[in-house]
């Protein structure tokens, strides 16, 4: 069946502001389904790590889904919950635990809360509005409470990185192909994520870090790819070996899926990447 597809105009009077938003009738269901399990657990009474973990769980086996958020010709909420990538993945499983938390389990606080999520300040405006790099991410969502970056006191090292990755390859992204204007905007954002001071956790050191990291804390995975800061993302989960692995959307396998090696082997794999950032819901 072919999913009848919405552009709605929501206003959002709290935040003073509007965004168009993009889903289709099977993203609300599935919000809707989710949420409604989450309230027959009774998962709000439970922390909100532990409501991530299982909100991600539930998601295992969903398709991986690449650059679903690039629809249409300006920037607009876009709803995805049939496949993800590594970050809307996380991004959605932290947006969930966050309603089921707050006990507005509705479609409209969903959507609420992924602009929240999502968006520089909370508000859609333009495309140089949503926060592209995963570091500035970080400093966010830090910096407004709704997570904590605990990657220092954990025993991360200064992380000395120029980012410049999309005006740099400004040819490889659409919105800045069609509106120059945004190049300047996003080098601003870049020199301010250059100036911060960031912390990770070089990949031999994770085992030394491991018992400090918890089930339901979000993971990025820093790169050594030139411009960029972090190139992958996903959840930290506890299992049976008493060891922590990975819960993210995953190219390898093309779906969300739990690591089958430990989190600090499934980084020795890859020349890419050299670390991460451990970040904790709040």
């Amino acid at each position: 069946m072919i999913m009848k597809r919405f552009l709605i105009l929501y206003f959002i009077f709290a935040g003073i502001c509007s965004a168009q938003i993009f889903f289709t009738d099977k993203d609300v269901h599935i919000c809707n389904s989710t949420l409604r399990c989450g309230h027959d657990k009774q998962l709000s009474e439970k922390p909100i790590a532990e409501i991530i973990v299982e909100i991600g769980k539930s998601f295992v086996g969903k398709e991986y889904v690449a650059s679903y958020l690039e629809k249409g010709d300006k920037e607009q909420l876009v709803v995805t919950l049939d496949g993800f990538d590594c970050y809307t993945f996380l991004e959605a499983s932290l947006v969930f635990a966050r309603c089921i938390k707050s006990g507005d389990t509705t479609f409209d606080n969903f959507t609420r809360e992924l602009e929240n999520i999502r968006y520089r300040g909370g508000i859609l405006k333009e495309y140089p509005s949503r926060l592209h790099y995963f570091s500035d991410w970080i400093f966010e969502m830090d910096k407004r409470n709704i997570c904590r970056n605990i990657t220092k006191e954990i025993g991360g090292v200064l992380l000395q990185r120029k980012i410049n990755f999309m005006s740099q390859n400004a040819s490889s992204y659409r919105q800045l192909v069609e509106n120059p204007g945004y190049i300047e905007q996003v080098k601003i954002i870049e020199d301010m994520i250059s100036a911060r001071e960031y912390y990770y956790i070089p990949k031999n050191l994770i085992v030394d870090a491991e018992d400090k990291i918890k089930s339901g804390d979000i993971i990025g995975i820093t790169t050594n790819i030139e411009g960029l800061d972090i190139a992958h993302t996903g959840i930290a989960i506890s299992m049976d070996d008493g060891r922590v692995h990975l819960l993210h959307a995953s190219t390898s396998g093309n779906k969300v899926q739990i690591s089958s090696e430990t989190l600090a082997d499934y980084l020795k794999k890859n020349k890419k990447q050299t670390g991460i950032m451990v970040v904790r819901a709040i």
